[in-house]
Parts: C-alpha cells; structure tokens; sequence
C-alpha cells in the first residue's frame, strides 16, 4: 500500500480529461507535490502542481523529464493516442505510432522513473489500460492496451522486493475529448480517478474502474462469439 499524502507524483497527460481529474483528487488526498505533463503543459493556480512538457514518444524529453523531477515517488503513465479504426487500410506508420505512445512510451518512462523512485524509499506505478486490454475494437489502439498490459503484470513481477507496486486500471468509455464523437455510456473522468487513487491507496495489482471493464474481464474465458457476434454468421 502507498500513502498519496504527502507523496510526489507525476502524472504524464495531465491537463485534460482523465489526466486532469487525477491532478484534482490527488491534490484533494494531500499530495505534497504533483508533477503534470503535457507537450504544452498549462500554469496551475495550486503551487504544488509543477507543470512539465513531456513528447511521450521522445527519449531524449523523457530523459529530460527525469532530470526535472528527482523527488518522484508515485508514477502514473496516463499519456496515450488513439489509432486508426482499421489495421488494413491504415498505414504501418500509424499503427507503429500507437505503440509508441502507447507501449514504448510508458516503458520508456517507467524505465527513466524505477531508479527515481528506490532512491526515494519506494512507492508505485500506475499504468492507464482499458476494457479493450481485452476486447478488439478501435484498430490498434486495443493491441496497445493488451500489450500494456502485458508489460505492467511483467514489470510488477520484477519489482517484487523492490519497494514499488504496479496497479493496472481498466475502463470503458470516459467522457473526454478522446470519446467527445460517441454516444456509448461514458464514466465520468472523476469517478475514474478516484477509483485509480483507491486503487494505489490499497496496492491493488488490478482495478477494474466500471461494469464495461469488468464484464470484459470476466469473458475472457468463454467463447470468441460472446466478444464478436458477427462470427457467428460466418
């Protein structure tokens, strides 16, 4: 379990949407320090959020973004870009710009952020997935999140004694600007947060923030039918 008060956290996409509330619960549970990334970061009135530009998909900003903020103890890998919602007439450049900023950038980070975050006595990672972690829709957006959250069940096996957990949350639709076009049942960005914080608070390995998410969760052993309806006319 990881105490929020009191802790330096860093959130990367902190500005908006779920990004935002995060920043907001964190300050409200007593956060001492709160570090929040974006390409073009935005002044906070609170003195203790420190706006700070991250390019997710960059080494060298990573590495930057290191340096700035040593004192880190909770790290949370918000960040991510949506994909085309085809693999075949995307093109290979696009699909491989999701991985970058939606696996190689969270490990890049988290890579940057584990030594950061022993030499401050331990703490945790939290790393945003999604109920499409197990469900195929959205292009390769869902391969992402799978991928995700595949590195975070591997990375908390090789943190065991180390100090630091790693908490995987998973959600439906959220009303962003991300989901701004769809008409789905959204959760709101608050409710996520809190849920996430909760989630840090109690060093779950696994939250699974709505009903979306946990239905997905709990079909992945039946039959590809139940996910995919449309195989059963074929």
């Amino acid at each position: 379990m990881t105490a929020i008060e009191g802790a330096v956290v860093l959130v990367t996409g902190g500005n908006r949407g779920i990004g935002k509330a995060l920043v907001e619960d964190l300050l409200t549970r007593g956060a001492k320090k709160v570090y929040a990334t974006a390409r073009n970061p935005q002044p906070s009135d609170d003195p203790r959020v420190v706006p700070l530009p991250l390019e997710v998909t960059d080494p060298t900003s990573i590495a930057a973004l290191a340096e700035a903020a040593p004192d880190v103890t909770i790290l949370i890998n918000n960040a991510g870009a949506g994909s085309p919602e085809t693999y075949l007439d995307a093109s290979i450049e696009e699909v491989r710009a999701v991985f970058e900023a939606n696996f190689f950038g969270p490990l890049e980070v988290t890579r940057a952020f584990v030594p950061i975050i022993e030499r401050n006595g331990g703490g945790h990672i939290l790393n945003a997935h999604s109920a499409l972690s197990w469900v195929a829709r959205h292009g390769a957006y869902a391969a992402t999140k799978a991928a995700l959250w595949s590195q975070s069940n591997a990375i908390r096996l090789e943190l065991l004694g180390r100090g630091i957990g790693v908490t995987g949350l998973h959600m439906g639709y959220v009303d962003t600007d991300m989901t701004a076009g769809l008409t789905e049942p959204k959760s709101s960005p608050q409710e996520i947060a809190k849920q996430a914080l909760d989630g840090i608070e109690a060093g779950a390995h696994e939250v699974l923030a709505d009903e979306t998410s946990r239905q997905a969760k709990a079909g992945l052993a039946g039959d590809l039918t139940a996910f995919y309806p449309a195989l059963t006319a074929n």
